[in-house]
This record gives structure tokens, C-alpha cells and sequence, in this order.
């Protein structure tokens, strides 16, 4: 079963036509890059996954619901099944690493402290930050911190990773780094959608290419 199916989507933003004609279906262990310009729709796209916009015309299932249809009650079930990785982060800065995580735990249902503790060290462990668990983020580089929003999004073992440009705020090699990281996770088996505007990570990290252009959303070679 597809997680995503959508068929001659429409969406829009503040009543302005963002895309159309969407018709995109991607299966599970896939890696996939949303490719184009900044401002062409990548990120909009992204929102309608998770729910924080609506689809406005078209037919549109995401990991089993029906985005057409889909209840404010279901959107925190249906985004507990998604891991998001942020460009600019979003980590909360009064608190350190472990901490972040734990917040996320509890707001998601976790209860023995013990069992969330040992899991939060797992996947620290998984993204190569364990040994920085009691850092502030101030105290952390770009790449360590997008390291802890990886972590973050894997925290509740999602069926899907959507990659916001990721790499847009860190220098190249630092990029480079992120970009083995999120390559090696889908390789493990879990689905990777990520928007970027740097062609070289296709190349680099070979997976499926959607180009986004004038409001159209077509397969690429």
C-alpha cells in the first residue's frame, strides 16, 4: 500500500492557487527530494502531509487518512506516525538535549521515566549524539543540533521522515554529514521526504526526484 496517494491535487494559501494537478504516489523505504526553487511550493506540499493545510480540491490519502476528510481529532494520531526535521531547528532553548526529548515523550503518551530515559539514549546513540545528552543547544553546533531534531523525529519510531531543507542553514561538509545520516536511515527502511534547493544531494545520495515549477509537481530523470 502506498503512504502517500494523491490524485490531481489542488492547494492553496491565503486563497492563492500553490499547486495543481498533483498526482504523486510514493511507497514505503523510498527516498524522495522535492526539487526547485525557493517559494515554488515544496514546503506547502510538505504542510498538506501533516495536516497544517488543507487539501483544496483533488483526491488525497496520507498514511491511511483521508486528507479531503480528515478530523481535527485525528491530525495528533496521524502526526505521531511522522517524523519532521525542521530547517531552523525548533529546538526549545531552555532546556538541554535529553530534556527536548523528554518533552516529546510526555506530550506524546510516554509515562515510565526509566523506559523513556533508555530510549532517548538509543536514539542519541542512532544519530551519533549520546555522549551530548546533557548540552544545551547554545552549547551545540549547527550539525549537532540538526542531529537532535533527527533524533526528535525518530523518537516515536515514525513511518515517515519529511526533511524540510535540513542542510539550508549548515555549511557544506557539515550538509554532507546530515545528508549521510538521513540517507543511511532510509536505507534501514524508512521513507525520507525531503525538500531541498541543492541538486547536488540527488547525485550524491541517489533517490526518486520531484521538480516543482510553475505550480506543477512532475517526476524527474
Amino acid at each position: 500500500m502506498e503512504l502517500i496517494d494523491y490524485a490531481n491535487v489542488e492547494v492553496r494559501q491565503d486563497e492563492q492557487i500553490v499547486l495543481r494537478g498533483v498526482n504523486l504516489r510514493i511507497n514505503p523505504g523510498e527516498m524522495v527530494y522535492l526539487l526547485g526553487r525557493v517559494g515554488c511550493g515544496k514546503s506547502t506540499l510538505m504542510k498538506t502531509f501533516y495536516a497544517e493545510l488543507p487539501i483544496a480540491d483533488g483526491q488525497a490519502t496520507f498514511l491511511g487518512y483521508d486528507m479531503r476528510t480528515i478530523q481535527r481529532s485525528q491530525i495528533p494520531y496521524l502526526r505521531r506516525k511522522i517524523g519532521v526535521v525542521f530547517q531552523d531547528f525548533q529546538l526549545l532553548t531552555d532546556r538541554n538535549v535529553e530534556d527536548n526529548l523528554m518533552f516529546v515523550l510526555t506530550a506524546t503518551g510516554w509515562k515510565d521515566k526509566h523506559v523513556m530515559k533508555n530510549h532517548i539514549m538509543d536514539v542519541l546513540e542512532q544519530v551519533g549524539m549520546a555522549d551530548k545528552a546533557y548540552k544545551m543547544p547554545y552549547q551545540l553546533s549547527g550539525g549537532e543540533q540538526q542531529r537532535v531534531v533527527i533524533a526528535r523525529a525518530l523518537l516515536n519510531t515514525p513511518e515517515v521522515i519529511l526533511a524540510d531543507e535540513p542542510t539550508g542553514n549548515l555549511d557544506p561538509e557539515t550538509g554532507r554529514e546530515i545528508m549521510e545520516l538521513l540517507y543511511s536511515i532510509c536505507k534501514a527502511g524508512m521513507t525520507v521526504i525531503m525538500s531541498t534547493h541543492n541538486p547536488l544531494w540527488p547525485e550524491l545520495y541517489p533517490g526518486r526526484k520531484l521538480l516543482f515549477q510553475s505550480g506543477q509537481v512532475n517526476e524527474g530523470a
